[in-house]
């Protein structure tokens, strides 16, 4: 390829490398000149442009993504259509993403001017979220470049991603004296919630005492109907003897092992009976924040096999979080001036008020309402930004093609708001201080809006409730504390977190947004007053 600077008389059919405006011509990057633009740059008094040329052997940026797509192997997903030198990659199916690391990064290394760009191995992603994209930097490069990626990429599959598989699960709890109920049915709500989030059923739970012979004829029980069998012990785990390993050696299972690299997670235990997985759970498990077993049990439920070598794996990158409660911690910092917080933008709802449309597809100067609220979290710094999804999932998410954000989707979305409020939480990850709940159907919200609430946050230590008013009167939208996250996990049906937020448990700072905070569209006749514009449904 020709690049560099050259006279206008022979820039005909060239590839103009940068935007252009002179005179009334408006000539984008990229632009294949024509004459008619050669004449308008002459007239206003343009010489020199700065283009590429193709040469002979040479493949056009988009023919050459599209060679790279057709030469790679993947699997559950779909490789989009190139443009500007860019294929994007997504999710077929909601699993956990697998990658050939050494196969892309032989092929990062056969020239720079091709790349491909993917998530982390064993990552989690949802139906339609992107995983990876293929991007070809100059406007062309050689086809024996092409050719060479093409020869490694033969006979191997470069990504994919591991469907989660639908699995049946059953829990067994040993008590004792000092162990509440509350706990225990805390533990169920929260390991139920994780499994519907990976897909899969909790059918049923056993609670037995605190001994070996008890806990084994639960683990035998459970096995005979469910793919896995989690086990948590009312204490933990301190040795390969302890009762919850005995217990699965004794039901005639295998103990693989005992402990892991991960913080918080230490106290897993990985065995195995009849070909089937048994997990000890770690105490942490009873928290819905992320640990050791989250990694675990989502490879079983997407069907991965989990081996002791995986597990000892699992280090690297294993230090979570910091846990304040313990006597020194490991490293005591000032808080940040700015929290980290997640955006969650809630648009998983049947719209059951709009005649049969989706009032999120609405379009408000043409642009789907859903994407319009998406990109209001973005700008406003949602770390990350989380669309959960449910009712018209794939439509939605093709209106959110090409942004930052993480498709989460939410099964039970018909069973109302709470389900939606808790796979938010399940997708916030580890770092993050808080959540600011968004409806996605309020287009008066401005980023600068949020900024202020998520500001306020900050101010406060982010351990406060930070709640949108109008007037005086309560709105949306809402930003929890982490300290709260477990909370919403006792909520169900169509209900939100007010109860919870008014409760006084939590400092509550409420912030006036005016108008704003009040508009939503939940009919055409306020949409239609709010500048939208409705998206009629298919016959």
């Amino acid at each position: 390829m020709i690049f560099g600077e050259m006279p206008l008389d022979g820039a005909f059919g060239a590839i103009l490398a940068h935007s252009t405006h002179a005179g009334g011509l408006k000539l984008k990057k990229g632009h294949v000149l024509t004459a008619a633009d050669i004449t308008g740059l002459r007239a206003a008094g343009v010489r020199h442009v700065i283009a590429a040329r193709l040469e002979s052997g040479d493949l056009e940026e988009n023919a050459a993504a599209e060679q790279i797509t057709k030469s790679l192997e993947v699997f559950n997903v779909r490789l989009g259509t190139a443009t500007t030198g860019r294929v994007n990659c997504y999710a077929e199916k909601a699993g956990l993403f697998a990658v050939d690391a050494d196969l892309v990064n032989a092929i990062n290394a056969v020239d720079p001017a091709a790349t491909i760009a993917t998530l982390k191995p064993f990552e989690r992603v949802e139906l339609g979220q992107m995983v990876a994209t293929i991007k070809i930097i100059p406007f062309a490069v050689p086809a024996q470049v092409i050719d060479r990626i093409a020869m490694l990429a033969r006979g191997r599959a470069a990504i994919g991603v591991h469907a989660f598989t639908g699995a049946r699960v059953g829990l067994a709890q040993t008590t004792l004296p000092s162990v509440k109920t509350s706990v225990l049915d805390k533990t169920r709500r929260v390991i139920e919630a994780r499994i519907a989030g990976n897909h899969g059923e909790l059918t049923a739970e056993r609670r037995t005492t605190h001994s070996e012979s008890a806990l084994a004829e639960a683990i035998r029980e459970l096995h005979r109907s469910n793919d896995i069998v989690i086990a948590f012990g009312a204490s933990a785990v301190v040795d390969a003897g302890d009762v919850v390993p005995a217990a699965i050696r004794q039901a005639g299972g295998v103990v693989h092992h005992v402990g892991m690299p991960v913080d918080p997670g230490n106290l897993l235990v990985l065995g195995e009976l009849g070909g089937k997985p048994v997990i000890g759970a770690p105490g942490c498990a009873r928290s819905p924040k992320e640990n050791g077993f989250d990694w675990v049990l989502e490879r079983l439920m997407a069907n991965v096999p989990v081996t002791k070598k995986d597990v000892i794996g699992m280090g690297v990158g294993g230090l979570l979080m910091e846990i304040t409660s313990r006597p020194q911690p490991r490293d005591p910092r000032p808080a940040a001036s700015r929290a980290d917080v997640a955006i969650a933008v809630l648009a998983a709802g049947q719209s059951t008020r709009m005649n049969g449309s989706n009032k999120l597809l609405a379009t408000f100067a043409g642009m789907p309402l859903i994407r319009r609220s998406t990109l209001t979290a973005i700008k406003a710094g949602g770390h990350p930004v989380i669309a959960v999804l449910g009712h018209m999932a794939e439509q939605c998410s093709a209106a959110l093609e090409g942004l930052n954000v993480v498709i989460a989707l939410n099964k039970d979305y018909a069973s109302g708001l709470a389900s939606s409020l808790q796979t938010a939480i399940r997708h916030v990850p580890a770092s993050a201080d808080g959540v600011l709940m968004l409806l996605a159907d309020m287009p008066a919200l401005s980023s600068e809006h949020i900024e202020t609430m998520i500001r306020r946050f900050s101010e406060a230590g982010g351990q406060s409730i930070v709640r949108a008013t109008f007037d005086g009167k309560r709105g949306n939208p809402v930003l929890l504390p982490r300290q709260l996250f477990d909370e919403v996990f006792t909520l169900a049906g169509d209900v939100g977190a007010r109860h919870l937020i008014e409760r006084g448990d939590f400092p509550l700072i409420d912030v006036e947004l005016g108008e704003a905070a009040a508009i939503d569209v939940d009919t055409p006749d306020m949409l239609n007053r709010a500048g939208g514009t409705i998206a009629l449904p298919n016959p």
